[in-house]
């Protein structure tokens, strides 16, 4: 089985592989009790959003983890995927800086992903 710590690092990483920007995993496990971890992520258009969202899901695919909801495909705006204990945000430039997740959830600590 698979650590939620190890999954946020190969979403992160699938992420950056589709060139998606400002990659952020935050520790939530001592800030909520519905996962272990966030990962957020930018890209450029509805597109490029897609292609990233794409890009994780088959990643994961491969690597054997469900993704057991998905929202937001069809408007590529925001597009949220839950593995139970790892939550993927994948924002458009314009909504990631009018929600402000990273700013919302202040207190949790920042991953790096690439270590």
């Amino acid at each position: 089985m698979m650590t939620s710590t190890k999954t946020s690092k190969i979403i992160a990483r699938l992420a950056s592989d589709k060139k998606a920007e400002d990659i952020l995993i935050l520790d939530m496990r001592k800030v909520v009790n519905f996962c272990d971890y966030f990962v957020i992520c930018s890209g450029n258009t509805d597109r490029h959003v897609k292609a990233i969202a794409e890009g994780i899901d088959e990643g994961l695919e491969e690597a054997g983890l469900d993704i057991y909801s998905k929202q937001g495909m069809n408007r590529c705006d925001w597009i949220v995927f839950d593995t139970g204990d790892v939550v993927t945000h994948i924002f458009q430039k314009d909504l990631r800086d009018f929600y402000r997740l990273e700013y919302l959830w202040q207190e949790a600590k920042i991953i790096d992903f690439k270590a």
